[in-house]
């Protein structure tokens, strides 16, 4: 499990935002979700290799409200296989909260 930035009580404060459904594997805060977020598994285990999302899963929600003084614009939820060393076992959820200019400032996997 690998969480950034934000607390508990910000990403709970976010879910009244609408959602929607992302089909399109080239969007931008998705991609940016999962390179920050392959990143930040590698550094607690090396033998990650990569991060397969599942864009079926995927809820993309614009948001507009701030976490303290933090903006958040967009929350993406959904699942995703962590691939270590050519295994790819079940799906983890995680949720991923982007910034201004599609920073991201949290990203958080779990099992389910």
């Amino acid at each position: 499990m690998k969480c950034t930035a934000l607390g508990a009580a910000g990403v709970l404060a976010l879910f009244s935002a609408n959602y929607a459904f992302a089909q399109a594997a080239e969007d931008p805060a998705v991609s940016a979700c999962k390179s920050t977020g392959l990143l930040a598994l590698q550094e607690r285990s090396p033998e990650i290799t990569d991060l397969v999302m599942d864009m079926e899963s995927l809820a993309i929600s614009k948001a507009d409200t701030t976490v303290e003084d933090v903006a958040v614009k967009t929350v993406i939820l959904g699942e995703a296989y962590i691939a270590r060393k050519d295994k790819t076992g079940k799906p983890d959820r995680f949720v991923c909260l982007l910034g201004d200019k599609g920073k991201v400032l949290l990203t958080f996997f779990t099992a389910q």
